[in-house]
């Protein structure tokens, strides 16, 4: 039977990274950080430790590649899905992200785990895992200053509507991941709780109270 490590060589030693960093997140969230050490993620995968330590520099090494290679995940999630930068309307972007957010929670929810929830007791993120963190953050804050720009949203300042933002929406995702609430409900009420965060901050033009009501029309069309 091939290996974890031993497929992952044949397509190159960033896929044996990748392989490495996702048995140990794995086992980090499911058995503790006990089950973190440099020989038990090496039977996982297949490989050798010296594999690990050359690659990570040891248990240490690797926690920080843990921290960053789930942010650099969520990155490449939020520009790729979130539409980031992209020429659509500025509010359309900012709720396509706020979707982004979430989708990438629920699809890799062991690094979120490592990334938000403290699955990695005690461990310190150094200057570049603080870095990428905030990256991230500044994402979230552009597409907030775009529809501030663009008059989308008004009557506050970016970092106070993207704070308030993340509050909620990583309170949604939390709960979700941890059990608290089915995938099918969770999936009706984000979009509740997204709307509800940005009616103060919707300029009038935007608020579903001044949009023509589809439902009504589609009941009065002949």
């Amino acid at each position: 039977m091939t290996s974890a490590y031993q497929q992952a060589q044949q397509e190159g030693q960033h896929v044996v990274r990748a392989a490495i960093l996702d048995a140990a997140t794995h086992l980090l969230v499911t058995e503790g950080p006990a089950a973190l050490t440099v020989r038990r993620i090496a039977g996982e995968v297949g490989c050798s430790t010296k594999v690990i330590y050359t690659l990570f520099g040891g248990k240490d090494g690797l926690s920080e590649a843990l921290w960053l290679e789930g942010f650099a995940r969520f990155e490449r999630w939020l520009l790729e899905e979130g539409g980031v930068g992209d020429g659509s309307d500025a509010l359309a972007r900012l709720r396509r992200g706020l979707d982004a957010y979430r989708a990438y929670a629920l699809a890799e929810p062991d690094y979120y785990r490592v990334m938000f929830l403290g699955a990695m007791a005690g461990f310190t993120p150094g200057d570049e895992a603080v870095e990428s963190a905030k990256r991230t953050f500044g994402l979230l804050m552009q597409a907030v200053g775009k529809c501030l720009e663009t008059g989308a949203l008004r009557g506050g300042e970016a970092g106070e509507i993207a704070d308030v933002l993340w509050m909620a929406i990583h309170g949604a995702v939390s709960l979700e991941i941890l059990g608290h609430f089915d995938e099918p409900t969770a999936a009706r009420r984000y979009p509740l709780l997204c709307d509800s965060v940005l009616a103060p901050f919707l300029a009038p033009d935007n608020r579903p109270d001044s949009r023509p009501d589809e439902r009504h029309d589609e009941r009065n069309a002949p």
